[in-house]
C-alpha cells in the first residue's frame, strides 16, 4: 500500500523564519543530531540570509517548509557541501523538523520537491550526510531512492553515512 503523502509547501526563508526556525527546532530531540543543543537566534538569522543568496545564486537553498495550514514546520533544500571534510563541492539535501510534526510524511514529501527543483537546475547528483544513529532521516534516503556511497568519521568523532542519488 502506498502512503499519501502530506501537502507541503516550500519558499524562500524570510528574515522572520529565523524566528519560526528558532522556535520550531528549540527541542533536544530535533538537536540530537545538530550539536544536541538549541542554537541562538542569531545563527538562524545568518542561515535564513545565506539560504536567501543560495537561492538568488543557484535557483536553490534551504527552504521554508510550511504545512496545509501555511505554519513554519522547518526546513528542507539543498546546498553546497562547505565543509572540508566529507563530499566537498557536491550539492547536500537536508530537512529538519519541528518534533510535533515528526512521522507524518512531511520529510519525505517536502524532499521529493527539492529533488524535482534541484535536477531542474541542473544539478547532475545529490548527497545526504546523515548521523549512523537518525533513522529517521536514513528511511527518508530509502524513500528517496538515495544509495549509501560511503560511511564516514566526523572531525567530532561521530559516524554517519553518505547517501548519494544521481539524477
Amino acid at each position: 500500500m502506498t502512503r499519501v503523502l502530506p501537502a507541503v509547501a516550500l519558499r524562500v526563508p524570510t528574515h522572520e523564519d529565523a524566528f519560526a526556525w528558532h522556535r520550531v527546532f528549540d527541542d533536544p530531540d530535533v538537536m540530537e543530531f545538530h550539536g544536541g543543543a538549541s542554537a541562538e537566534l542569531s545563527v538562524y538569522e545568518e542561515l535564513t540570509a545565506r539560504q536567501r543568496r543560495h537561492d538568488a545564486e543557484r535557483g536553490f537553498c534551504l527552504w521554508t517548509m510550511t504545512d496545509e495550514a501555511g505554519e513554519v514546520i522547518g526546513f528542507t533544500g539543498a546546498q553546497p557541501w562547505e565543509r572540508t571534510w566529507g563530499p566537498v563541492g557536491e550539492i547536500e539535501i537536508g530537512w529538519r523538523l519541528g518534533r510535533a510534526h515528526w512521522g507524518r510524511g512531511y520529510a519525505t514529501a517536502a524532499a521529493r520537491g527539492t529533488l524535482e527543483r534541484v535536477e531542474a537546475a541542473g544539478v547532475p547528483s545529490v548527497v545526504a550526510m546523515v548521523d549512523a544513529d537518525n533513522t529517521r532521516s536514513i528511511a527518508v534516503t530509502q524513500r528517496l531512492g538515495m544509495e549509501l556511497a560511503e560511511t564516514f568519521v566526523t572531525p567530532t568523532g561521530r559516524r554517519g553515512h553518505c547517501f548519494r542519488l544521481v539524477f
